[in-house]
C-alpha cells in the first residue's frame, strides 16, 4: 500500500520514529540502524512495509531498500514476526546478516535480544540455499547478476560467486579472491570464509 514515507522527522523513540508528511504523522516502527540516519526537525524518506493483523495495522520504515528486502526476508521465516526481525536488524547490518546466513553462524543471530538458537537455526536452514545461489535479492547490493534477475548456478564457484555477489562483491573482486582456492576439496561455506578472508586481507 504505501512504498514510502517523505517527509520530516517531527518523534523518535526506540524502535520508533515519526515522519510529518503533509501534516499528517507516519508512526514507523523501525531499527537502531535507521534510528541513528535520522535527526528530529530534518527530512527523512523510509522505505515502508505494512503489517495488517486482525487486531492492528503497524506501519514498517528503513532506511535503505536493501535494510526493507532483509526485514520482509526474516517474517517469511516460519516464527518470526516483525518484532524479532527488527531486533535482528538493530544488531546486524544487511550484509553481515548476509554472511552469517550463508556461513551458518548461529551466534551473529543470538545477539539480537530474544532470539534463541532455535530461531537462528530455522532463519539458516529456511533461508541459506536461497541466499548462496543468489536467489535473495534486496539484501547487499543487488542480487546476482543484476537487480530482480534470479540465478541458478551450476557449480561450487558459481554458488560462491552468487553469494559473494549478495554482499556487494563485484565479479572481478569475487573471481580474483576465487582464484587458487581449491573447489574440488573444500564445501561451499569453506570455498566462500576463504574468498572473504583474501578479500579482507
Amino acid at each position: 500500500m504505501y512504498y514510502y514515507v517523505s517527509g520530516t522527522v517531527v518523534h523518535t523513540a526506540p524502535y520508533l520514529a515519526v515522519i510529518d508528511c503533509g501534516g499528517v504523522g507516519y508512526a514507523c516502527r523501525t531499527t537502531s540502524v535507521t534510528l541513528a540516519a535520522l535527526e528530529r526537525g530534518k527530512a527523512a524518506k523510509l522505505y515502508t512495509y505494512l503489517n495488517v493483523r486482525e487486531d492492528a495495522m503497524e506501519l514498517y520504515g528503513f532506511a535503505t531498500e536493501s535494510e526493507l528486502g532483509c526485514f520482509k526476508m526474516l517474517i517469511g521465516v516460519s516464527g518470526v514476526g516483525p518484532k524479532a526481525a527488527l531486533s535482528i536488524l538493530s544488531s546486524s547490518t544487511a550484509d553481515q546478516l548476509a554472511l552469517a546466513i550463508i556461513t551458518g553462524d548461529e551466534k551473529t543471530l543470538t545477539v539480537a535480544p530474544g532470539i534463541g538458537k532455535k530461531i537462528a537455526q530455522r532463519i539458516i536452514l529456511e533461508l541459506k540455499d536461497k541466499l548462496a545461489k543468489g536467489q535473495l535479492s534486496g539484501m547487499a547490493g543487488e542480487a546476482y547478476g543484476g537487480a530482480g534477475v534470479t540465478v541458478i548456478p551450476e557449480n561450487k564457484s558459481s554458488e560462491a560467486a552468487a553469494a559473494l555477489a549478495v554482499l556487494g562483491y563485484s565479479q572481478s573482486e569475487t573471481a580474483a579472491a576465487l582464484k587458487g582456492i581449491d573447489l574440488d576439496s573444500l564445501t561451499l561455506e569453506q570455498v566462500i570464509k576463504q574468498a572473504l578472508k583474501k578479500m579482507v586481507k
